[in-house]
């Protein structure tokens, strides 16, 4: 909530193109169901929106949905790469990053990106930067309106944030997430006020919110119940109507924050996340207690892309 601005809602998409979330029991909605989802978040005020390549035809849905209208930003995120060799020339390092930008102008139906962000920080210096290199030549020849990364962890955040053609950060960031503020990170986003942030994850995937022990992921140190127990505890304690809505008025209350990304399968949802976003937001007195009394959670229960490894 930069400069006293109100934080945005973002519509993530990767519902929409994928069977993803760990609470997720709908799976990918069809495409017609995903189309008037996304016109429905438009109708409510909804101006963003997020999506990536690796979304499989989430890009495309929105595409389809927007087209009508031109008034909406589109956030999107270039390829993985991952079928590039360690070893690939040049050539194919910028034939890879194009086709990737092709791809999604068609899919999106736009002449320009607004937003291109790199979904694998590791991309800035990947292939001695021939990736980042080339992608700062879309930026400055317009195809590229702003460039950004989407980070997993502190030590990317800080890489990223070194780069001045970084201006967009997305971040995964939650109210038991203590890393960004121990790290630094935060105090450095409250310094920079050029970049631009969004959160994701403020449900974590959907545990947070699930109501039951049983959709946790099994994490030595996290006891599912005893931590659902303290999120009940809290949201009544600070007046909330649900978890959910202290998940989300919490990341919402952040001074760093611009926008918090939140994907939903389901019109229902869709209502409750836009109903949710009516509520105030917690104040800054109010996130410094719950910090200062949250469970200290291990580290891995916050990257859910070590729950499978489990």
């Amino acid at each position: 909530m930069r400069n006293n601005r109100r934080t945005e809602l973002v519509m993530g998409s990767a519902q929409l193109g994928l069977n993803y979330g760990a609470a997720n029991r709908v799976g990918k909605p069809a495409r017609e169901t995903a189309l008037q989802l996304v016109r429905r978040a438009v109708d409510a005020g909804v101006g963003t929106f997020d999506t990536a390549r690796a979304y499989g035809d989430a890009e495309d849905r929105l595409g389809e949905a927007l087209a009508d209208r031109p008034a909406t930003r589109t956030i999107t995120k270039l390829a993985p790469l991952s079928d590039l060799a360690p070893d690939a020339s040049r050539e194919t390092i910028e034939a890879a990053v194009d086709a990737s930008l092709d791809q999604s102008l068609t899919a999106l139906r736009r002449t320009s990106l607004d937003c291109l962000l790199l979904h694998r920080a590791s991309h800035i210096t990947a292939h001695d930067g021939a990736i980042w290199e080339r992608l700062k030549e879309h930026l400055a020849s317009g195809v590229i309106a702003s460039l950004g990364v989407s980070v997993q962890s502190p030590a990317e955040a800080h890489q990223a944030l070194a780069d001045i053609n970084v201006t967009h950060l997305q971040l995964p960031f939650n109210i038991l997430d203590w890393r960004w503020r121990e790290a630094g990170v935060i105090a450095a986003l409250q310094a920079d006020q050029a970049v631009t942030v969004h959160a994701r994850s403020a449900f974590l995937q959907g545990v947070l919110t699930a109501g039951d022990p049983g959709f946790w992921p099994l994490v030595p140190g996290v006891d599912a119940s005893s931590l659902m127990a303290w999120l009940e505890d809290t949201a009544r304690n600070f007046r909330r109507a649900s978890v959910a809505d202290l998940a989300l008025a919490y990341v919402r209350g952040q001074n760093w924050v611009d926008g918090v990304v939140i994907g939903q399968e389901t019109q229902d949802q869709l209502d409750d996340n836009l109903w949710l976003c009516t509520r105030p937001p917690l104040s800054a007195q109010d996130c410094a207690l719950i910090e200062s009394t949250a469970p200290r959670v291990p580290q891995k229960l916050l990257d859910p892309a070590q729950w499978k490894s489990q």
